[in-house]
């Protein structure tokens, strides 16, 4: 019997891949999960692991080919007894268990991507004992970046969840078992972060590593000359990294390092009572240590200036209520800020660009990243394009990507590839801040809470709306000339908004 392998699902956004390595040839055995080849997208490295246990029988795709969405890859031969899971879900972390408890199946954590090796069962929505329909679902575990729902591989009973919650669970940990599951019903959930992987890095040898190996060997803290490579022409691959440490040959995976750095002083037996400790989530552990590698890394400067806000406000005093009507969302600051900012960004490119080694990457482009507060701690939401969308468009795309936010519904590939952020701290009444950049973008906007002061206005002290800016932005690729220029031109387009309409 064959079993076909074929493209997992790569994203919303994401509809072909080039197959990168094949890790297996014709003839040689594979086991169920064993890595069998791996993608490269524009977004993301996907590994495709076998559905099946069995022999390769024909590589259909081979290194270096496009390849679609569900696009035949490879044909597996099946071993004597093999299991055979369903052929549509090649990418399944779900199986049946061989041998014993043919009748039952384990519930395996899915996919999470090439950077998250591990999770958090945050929350369990079943109680052993209860039944479950399949893809109903089953938990949710929460990583440093996303929060991932884990459905019921196959209908049946609850009879034991061995990952209770609050469990730190890698990548190939089993959560639970369903018993009374119809033989071969193991059909995979789709792998909901497997798309939000961040491309790893490559070395830029002449034969370069497998992207998971590269990734798996910075985070070890592991010298890529430590590792002998036994993939093509030498190319390291994630299994040899996984020799290397199981053999104790490299240093274990460094845990995200605390936040504070200093440790704690001496604490009262009576003030210890009256504490309560609690443990960071990996989201908060996540934000800390980005925030800090930013000013380790970037030669970080804030400039301030501050706006009248009259016109905008009058502007959308004047035409809110013909707004809601026509595009069915309110009409708020935010658009103007955005389209303020990406008229200046025009101007100005390298606020918009990057650093990558010695080299500077102009982007022709404003995916406008828009820091959003939520229960669980910040994050920065990416509207892609804003320089070519109208009013309308970006206040929609702000308002539903908020609100996945707030819910936790937001993926890794939605919170990735920004150019430029806007923080808004005014909504919580902050008067002034010097905002942190967001790695690797060189420049962040802090909005400010509007406030009447006197102001003089042709030598008379009137009472206007005023908004302190800050632009905090990587002084080794931003000049002091360019971050006061790009200030004051989203000044200029807020206080006269006809600027923007005049491409002035």
């Amino acid at each position: 019997m064959s079993t076909e392998v074929r493209v997992p699902t790569l994203g919303e956004s994401v509809t072909e891949a080039t197959v990168a390595t094949w890790f297996k040839k014709p003839g040689d055995a594979v086991a169920v999960d064993e890595m069998l080849c791996e993608l490269e997208t524009d977004k993301v490295t996907v590994e495709v692991p076998s559905p099946v246990a069995g022999t390769l029988a024909e590589i259909v795709a081979a290194e270096g080919d496009t390849v679609g969405v569900d696009a035949l890859l490879a044909n597996i031969s099946e071993g004597a007894g093999a299991a055979a899971p369903a052929a549509d879900a090649p990418a399944a972390k779900a199986e049946a268990p061989a041998a014993s408890g043919g009748d039952s199946v384990d519930v395996m954590v899915p996919t999470l991507g090439e950077s998250v090796s591990e999770a958090t069962v945050s929350t369990w929505f079943k109680a052993v004992g209860d039944t479950v329909a399949q893809d109903e679902m089953l938990c949710e575990l929460e990583t440093d970046k996303v929060s991932v729902e884990v459905p019921a591989p196959a209908a049946g009973v609850l009879t034991e969840i061995t990952a209770p919650e609050g469990t730190t669970v890698d990548a190939t940990a089993k959560l639970a078992v369903i018993g009374g599951a119809a033989a071969g019903a193991a059909a995979a959930p789709a792998a909901p972060a497997a798309a939000a992987a961040p491309a790893a890095a490559t070395t830029g040898k002449d034969v370069e590593n497998a992207p998971s190996a590269n990734k798996m060997m910075a985070e070890s803290g592991l010298a890529a000359g430590s590792v002998t490579g036994t993939g093509r022409d030498g190319r390291v691959m994630k299994e040899d990294v996984q020799k290397a440490l199981a053999a104790g040959t490299a240093a274990a995976p460094a845990a995200a390092p605390a936040p504070a750095s200093v440790p704690r002083g001496p604490v009262s037996a009576d003030d210890a009572s009256r504490e309560e400790r609690v443990k960071m989530t990996r989201l908060r552990q996540t934000i800390a240590r980005r925030l800090k590698d930013s000013q380790n890394t970037a030669a970080m400067l804030t400039t301030y200036n501050e706006v009248d806000m009259t016109e905008v406000m009058a502007l959308r005093n004047e035409y809110k209520d013909l707004f809601l009507k026509k595009h069915g969302v309110k009409l708020g600051f935010m658009s103007f800020f955005t389209k303020a900012c990406c008229h200046a960004l025009k101007e100005v490119p390298e606020v918009n660009a990057e650093i990558d080694g010695t080299d500077i990457v102009y982007k022709n482009f404003v995916h406008m990243g828009i820091a959003a507060g939520t229960p669980t701690g910040l994050v920065v939401p990416v509207i892609r394009d804003a320089d070519s969308m109208s009013f309308a468009e970006i206040e929609k795309a702000i308002a539903e990507k908020g609100k996945r936010a707030r819910d936790g519904k937001l993926s890794m590939a939605e919170m990735q590839g920004g150019s430029f952020t806007i923080s808004n701290g005014g909504v919580y009444g902050s008067l002034m801040s010097s905002p942190i950049l967001n790695p690797p973008q060189s420049g962040i906007l802090g909005m400010h809470k509007i406030q009447d002061r006197p102001m003089a206005i042709n030598g008379q002290v009137v009472i206007r709306p005023m908004m302190y800016l800050a632009l905090s932005y990587d002084h080794r690729i931003v000049d002091g000339k360019g971050a006061v220029t790009f200030l004051v031109r989203v000044k200029e387009a807020l206080e006269d908004p006809r600027r923007l309409l005049m491409d002035l």
